[in-house]
């Protein structure tokens, strides 16, 4: 059976060494977020995690999600135990706004927790992050008479939410959704349509769930101009705040799929549902991308997480595992043969997964900081600075992220060989959970298009000519003695990233396809700048505490052989990447579409 041991020393590491926590004490939010008690939510998080959450996480997967003739859906054995135990730590709330009861703590810490979840039960995981999404969208567009009624027992954790986008015949482009919202005489409207795909859509975990759905009024332009935002609750809410009668929303099936499955993924009939606008009129789209925008990093932790749990678990199994002898002679003579870790290409494998995932740590907490700091830096212009980085940076998040980490799972698979391919041993439940991470949330392909065809070009380029000054500075700063090594590979992949981007700059408004064909290429590339950007900082901590005899040598100089090997064995990619990007669109068109 799989293990998880959540990495809360590398996420300490991270939050106070490379970012400094604590130099934040004077915003909102972070006086309280002193290292001593950032630990401890660490701690209280892993054990949570591990005792709870992991141990559920099999048995989930196998029993599945049960719907009922009634239209309710029950959660697989020990979820709601466990969703129980959930509230009663106060996890929901642990970085929502005290005004409605949350705790108020940095979303960076909030970012360590969730991957914590995700890699120990990534489907349990969904019901509390969807439910975030929820709150961070109704807290930016309510009402203030909605914000009231419905927040507070999201924070508290006594309801969840959902977003309801996808329909039968549309995804991606939401201009095509048929849902209709009808308005009424007192205020309020009635839905009928069909949603699917929506995770988290119907459950037995909490006594509500607060569906937000993109529907259209019946005069509205029949465009993405037309899309308005409700707030549909499976219950409908009495002004006192009690639980009333069922709304007209029910769960018509649970979608057959291939991971996952602990997850309640639905398809969801609206047939005159009560529901209520939220912002304003024709404006839903731009409401649901706040809710979006934060799903999709928390889909890039989702890549993360998986990641790292089934590095782990190939970790131990390469370490027990006797199979064969090492290329340079026996290494452990006394036996038949030697443990599969003496293999290069196991290592290889496991060395790409670890130098990953520790990197991606680092951005991913890094962009949490951004997100915090988008919001309650001192002034206007610290403000827009985080704010253009996180935009910049959360579709290479999602799309890179998740495309790694499904690699990374599959060659952890690889790993265990037959063993791998095997239920009981668990691993191929982290590669069918993994692969959905690449798909909702804007497919990976979409989050190249918006990096390459939006934030690339938003205010005249401004956010990555910042990133690139960012990078840049610390290039300049640092670049002589040992940090050469991690330096000049990190100065060479900007390089390359900064001919990509010229490249698209000249080509890409000449024939929009050049744009297109290089999106997911230029996409990996800002991944690997943005990973090494992070290894070089690392690196730097790391040396300056060896020189200094501080802290614990064994980590550093972990970190320096992990960073060592990010830099010379997976920072080249940038230049194949370069070398796509400028191929254009030519030899990716060229086969007539009738004969594929």
């Amino acid at each position: 059976m799989p293990t998880y041991r959540a990495p809360v020393k590398d996420m300490t590491f991270i939050l106070n060494e490379l970012l400094k926590l604590d130099s934040f004490n004077d915003l909102p939010g972070f006086e309280e977020a002193t290292p001593d008690l950032v630990a401890a939510v660490l701690e209280e998080g892993a054990k949570f995690c591990e005792n709870e959450l992991q141990p559920i996480n099999a048995s989930g997967d196998h029993e599945g999600c049960t719907r009922h003739d009634d239209g309710s859906v029950s959660a697989p054995k020990g979820f709601k135990a466990a969703y129980d135990t959930y509230v009663e730590g106060g996890w929901q709330g642990l970085t929502q706004s005290p005004e409605f009861g949350g705790q108020g703590l940095p979303h960076v810490v909030g970012f360590a927790f969730e991957e914590m979840m995700i890699s120990s039960n990534m489907a349990f995981a969904m019901y509390p992050g969807l439910t975030a999404g929820a709150i961070a969208a109704l807290s930016a567009v309510a009402s203030d008479e909605i914000k009231q009624k419905y927040l507070p027992k999201m924070i508290a954790g006594e309801w969840t939410g959902t977003m309801n986008l996808t329909e039968p015949h549309c995804g991606t482009d939401l201009g095509m959704i048929r849902t209709k919202a009808v308005p009424q005489d007192d205020g309020s409207y009635t839905l009928s349509g069909t949603k699917i795909f929506i995770s988290a859509g119907e459950h037995d975990l909490s006594e509500n769930i607060i569906h937000l759905v993109l529907a259209k009024t019946p005069d509205a332009p029949d465009t993405v101009k037309g899309i308005s935002l409700f707030v549909v609750p499976k219950f409908i809410v009495g002004e006192d705040g009690s639980v009333g009668d069922r709304n007209g929303v029910s769960c018509g099936s649970i979608e057959e799929k291939m991971g996952i499955h602990g997850n309640s993924t639905c398809v969801l009939n609206y047939d005159g549902a009560t529901g209520w606008l939220l912002g304003e009129k024709n404006k839903g789209l731009a409401a649901m991308f706040i809710m979006m925008n934060a799903a999709r990093l928390g889909v890039g932790l989702q890549g993360l997480g998986l990641s790292e749990v089934a590095y782990q678990n190939a970790a131990d199994y390469a370490r027990d595992r006797i199979q064969g002898r090492a290329l340079t002679g026996a290494k452990n003579p006394d036996d038949k043969a030697d443990p599969i870790i003496v293999h290069p290409d196991v290592r290889r494998m496991l060395m790409d997964a670890r130098a990953f995932n520790e990197g991606a740590r680092a951005l991913a907490l890094w962009g949490g900081l951004q997100v915090d700091l988008a919001h309650k830096a001192k002034t206007e212009e610290e403000r827009q600075l985080a704010d253009d980085i996180v935009s910049l940076l959360t579709p290479v998040i999602k799309g890179v992220f998740t495309d790694q980490g499904y690699a990374n799972a599959t060659n952890a698979q690889q790993v265990l060989g037959g063993h791998g391919y095997i239920r009981e041993w668990g691993m191929e439940q982290f590669v069918r959970d993994a692969r959905i991470a690449m798909i909702y949330e804007g497919t990976n392909g979409i989050q190249a298009l918006d990096l390459v065809g939006r934030k690339l070009g938003l205010n005249g380029g401004r956010a990555v000519q910042t990133y690139f000054k960012i990078v840049g500075g610390f290039l300049k700063d640092n670049g002589d003695g040992d940090m050469a090594e991690f330096t000049q590979p990190l100065s060479k992949a900007l390089k390359d990233l900064q001919s990509a981007t010229m490249w698209l700059m000249q080509n890409g408004m000449k024939n929009p396809d050049h744009a297109g064909a290089a999106a997911t290429a230029y996409m990996h590339l800002m991944g690997l700048v943005a990973l090494g950007f992070m290894w070089a900082q690392m690196a730097k901590i790391s040396l300056e505490a060896l020189d200094a005899g501080t802290g614990d040598a064994e980590f550093y100089q972990n970190k320096l052989i992990t960073g060592r090997y990010f830099m010379a064995r997976i920072l080249p990619e940038s230049g194949t990447h370069l070398a796509k990007i400028e191929a254009g669109a030519d030899m990716v068109m060229a086969l007539a579409a009738d004969a594929f």
